[in-house]
């Protein structure tokens, strides 16, 4: 068990100091050869360990190195011509040929300039994918442009200029006025960087695991096991040990699950905090979510293929400790048809509520586990407690379909997000509280036992416990209605953040903005606006997907002694990093990463994404900056859901020194 645990406490160090593996390195020059032809080449260094694939990869053995060279006065001569250390060899797991490089390889492509008086601009783009001999990362495209004139190659400045002492260019991205390690006064509240809440997705997988412990598909497996390892050996010790071990084993393969997570995050950087604002990310989920309540409805069952569960069973007869691992793998298994719609339900709710997605389904799985694993070695630790267990019944299926019902309303959540980044605004504040209503009510149906499901006693009565739960549905339905009622201040704050916006309403009208402000999208639109009536700009960094922008909104904007400040003293500016319109032709460009990475600059939410990072080294929102007319920051930044006396605070020191120190 000690080696077991100090195992288990290795793998989790390696999940907290997981970092981006960037393995590659590489450089791009265009070397001239005379007589208008050139050569572009791609050097690329590779880490100790790693490989990178060949272009000429047989099929179906990886994916093979791809070098593009294109411009309107390109003409290639020749193909790629790969220098390096070539490595040629068979590999069992491809059943094929593998051809790659270690080290260092150069990837050389010629070509000849059409007309060299002219100026021709070169693009170039290098496709490849690297392993080592543990995994493999995803394939990576890089993109670089230079251009050539009169015979001279030119480097194409890639990163967007900063402003100039005549004038600030409303396209750039870097502004040197936004001078973050230089601010005008350092008074407020202490520039914090909000931590993850990682022991709340602790807490609620830990909810989860218990409720899933309830179901018709693991209820009933726990007396049987713990019977199991408390009868099945004539050494009482060894089969209280051997439960541990198996309670141990379910952590840890629950654990396991989110190891997927870590690479993925590991070989695409932020990728999730990029696909939680996906549109048909949400719309996905939402469909997954229905499909999830008709399982718990009982109109169809969820399963992993039997194949896989015959093998893990037929591995228990191994024996030992892999005999017991096995036993608990077999048990995550056959319990997928209740256990998968909530596991599925932690990872919507992290995919598309935080940045670091891999460490909260870590700690949300771990909680999962925690708690089956607690059940059953206490059980084991007392099996006299096995007595006292209420028995299998219709109760089960109760718990269930309320899940079901559950998961309908969180199904509008992604739908919601969907429809507010796509600007369509369909799905109004007062028609998600509707809907929310009809689930509340057939809710409320189905526990007073007036609606019945496929998998439902016809005859059975209803528990006073049951009748309970009606009654918190009927007293959560009278607190839903108020939500349909106008009102100046916004109603349901306990649902902050899951509801639609206060201002995407049928009783809004958009010429009255949010709360009686205009705030302006742009920041260079806000920038010309603070110089024409001399004001500071709150610049807010938020997103329409965010649910701590719309609880700051909601019960700190709108407090009496916060919101005529931000009306009066203020002008807001409010940028939005998930706006998926596309940016004019001319705005979008690619933004110089450094090391040879390029990012793409497409659509409003990726310029304001990028703005934010690149001026204020950050990226999380709601992310607040105050700046002068004359675009530098007073105080530092400050992120997150705050309480009011910090926003206060906040506001207060930079309309204190900016009236100070007006011009």
């Amino acid at each position: 068990m000690k080696k077991f645990f100090l195992l288990f406490l290795g793998f989790l160090s390696i999940l907290f100091t997981a970092q981006v593996k960037d393995p590659v390195k590489i450089d791009y020059s265009i070397q001239p050869l005379g007589d208008n032809v050139y050569e572009a080449v791609f050097k690329a260094t590779i880490d100790d360990t790693w490989h990178l694939y060949s272009k000429d990869l047989p099929p179906n053995s990886g994916i093979p190195t791809e070098i593009k060279i294109s411009g309107d006065d390109v003409e290639l001569i020749g193909g790629v011509e790969e220098v390096g250390e070539k490595h040629d060899e068979y590999s069992k797991a491809f059943k094929a040929r593998i051809i790659y490089f270690s080290n260092q390889v150069d990837f050389k492509q010629k070509f000849k300039i059409k007309n060299p008086e002219k100026l021709a601009k070169i693009d170039a783009e290098i496709y490849y994918q690297t392993c080592d001999d543990k995994i493999c990362l995803a394939p990576n495209t890089l993109s670089f442009e230079k251009s050539i004139e009169n015979g001279k190659v030119l480097e194409t400045e890639t990163d967007v200029a900063a402003d100039t002492a005549e004038g600030i260019d409303s396209n750039s991205i870097k502004v040197a006025s936004l001078d973050i390690e230089n601010t005008l006064t350092d008074c407020g509240i202490a520039s914090e960087t909000p931590s993850e809440n990682y022991w709340s997705y602790l807490l609620l997988g830990f909810i989860g695991g218990l409720i899933a412990l309830l179901t018709p598909c693991v209820f009933p497996m726990i007396p049987l096991t713990v019977s199991f390892f408390t009868k099945g050996s004539k050494d009482k010790s060894k089969g209280k040990r051997d439960a541990f071990i198996y309670g141990f084993f379910i952590l840890l393969i629950f654990v396991l699950l989110s190891v997927p997570f870590h690479v993925i995050d590991g070989i695409a950087g932020n990728i999730f905090n990029e696909i939680s604002t996906s549109v048909w990310l949400n719309i996905a989920f939402f469909v997954i979510f229905l499909f999830f309540a008709g399982s718990f409805f009982g109109y169809y069952d969820i399963t992993l293929p039997s194949s896989i569960a015959n093998k893990s069973s037929k591995a228990e007869d191994a024996g030992g400790i892999i005999g017991i691992f096995f036993m608990a793998l077999t048990l995550v298994i056959v319990s997928f048809s209740c256990t998968g719609p909530i596991l599925g339900s932690l990872l919507g709710s992290a995919v598309t509520g935080s940045s670091n997605v891999p460490m909260l389904l870590t700690f949300a799985l771990a909680g999962f586990g925690v708690s089956w694993a607690i059940v059953f070695g206490l059980l084991a630790l007392f099996p006299q407690a096995l007595q006292s267990l209420p028995k299998s019944g219709g109760w089960m299926n109760t718990v269930k379909v309320v899940l079901g019902f559950i998961e309908l309303g969180l199904a509008l959540k992604f739908l919601s997000k969907a429809d507010l980044v796509t600007k369509t605004f369909l799905l109004k504040r007062e028609l998600f509280i509707a809907l929310w209503i009809l689930i509340t009510i057939g809710l409320v149906l189905y526990l007073f036992g007036i609606i019945k499901f496929p998998h439902d006693d016809k005859k059975a009565k209803i528990s006073p416990l049951r009748k309970l739960f009606g009654v918190l549905g009927i007293a959560f339905l009278v607190y839903l209605i108020q939500g349909l009622i106008p009102s100046e201040r916004p109603r349901l704050t306990m649902l902050s953040g899951i509801l639609p916006p206060v201002n995407v309403s049928y009783f809004h009208n958009e010429e009255d903005g949010i709360f009686g402000m205009h705030p302006e999208n742009d920041y260079f639109k806000a920038l010309a606006l603070a110089k024409k009536e001399n004001k500071l700009i709150l610049v807010d960094f938020t997103g329409y997907g965010c649910e701590n922008c719309r609880k700051m909104e909601e019960f700190v904007w709108n407090e009496p002694d916060i919101l005529p400040l931000l009306q009066e003293e203020f002008i807001l500016a409010s940028l939005y990093v998930d706006d998926k319109e596309a940016l004019p032709e001319d705005e979008q460009k690619s933004i110089d990463m450094g090391g040879g990475k390029m990012k793409k600059i497409k659509t409003i939410g990726d310029k304001w994404s990028m703005f934010q990072q690149v001026n204020f080294n950050n990226n999380s929102q709601p992310h607040y900056v105050l700046v002068t007319p004359d675009g530098q920051i007073i105080n530092k930044p400050v992120s997150g859901y705050m309480p009011k006396e910090d926003f206060k605070a906040f506001l207060q020191c930079g309309l204190e020194y900016f009236k100070k120190n007006k011009k």
